[in-house]
């Protein structure tokens, strides 16, 4: 079933609309939460509060795109559940991406709301600007959470070629960054 019937299955309260989401978006939704906690049993929660979490936003919400939409709702509730639950034994992968992202991206302690909003802006015009395979690349990382090995396999790439790659997107990003004056 297209996205746009989904959506349409929601609006009108149609309980099928959970059905066909996680049938055509289930395993996404699952690959993305269990790269965050590297548990099954606890990735299929966060999909299960993924479905009610749509299931309560659609409508009024009319997603643009909607695996984007369930991969953001998706990635939120893992990382909340990774904070909640495992406080200083986060996952690795995840851990090691934020750390990689420290240097670039202004302290978060000083950032209010409207700042937030403003830096991934600037980062989505910056991905917008980067090469096809450098801006995935970045994604399936920062955004996914998936190893440099799972990226290297995916891409038919060695994993130094990956690591260089996404060493070299985070130093422009961190010069995008301070032309645009939002680097601290």
């Amino acid at each position: 079933m297209e996205d746009s019937g989904i959506i349409e299955l929601y609006f009108a309260r149609n309980e099928q609309a959970i059905r066909e989401t996680d049938s055509k978006y289930g395993k996404l939704c699952l690959h993305v939460s269990n790269n965050i906690l590297c548990n099954t049993e606890d990735a299929e929660e966060c999909v299960n509060d993924t479905y009610l979490a749509v299931w309560n936003k659609i409508p009024p919400t009319r997603p643009c795109n909607f695996s984007a939409f369930l991969c953001k709702i998706v990635r939120n509730l893992s990382l909340k559940k990774t904070e909640y639950a495992f406080a200083e034994k986060r996952n690795r992968n995840a851990t090691v991406s934020f750390s990689e992202l420290e240097a670039v991206l202004p302290d978060r302690s000083i950032a209010c709301n409207t700042e937030r909003e403003e830096l991934a802006n600037a980062i989505s015009r910056f991905l917008a600007d980067e090469k096809e395979i450098a801006r995935h690349v970045f994604i399936r990382r920062y955004f996914f959470f998936d190893s440099v090995n799972e990226i290297a396999n995916r891409c038919s790439f060695t994993e130094s070629k990956v690591k260089n790659m996404l060493y070299h997107t985070r130093n422009k990003l961190k010069d995008y960054l301070r032309k645009e004056g939002l680097y601290v």
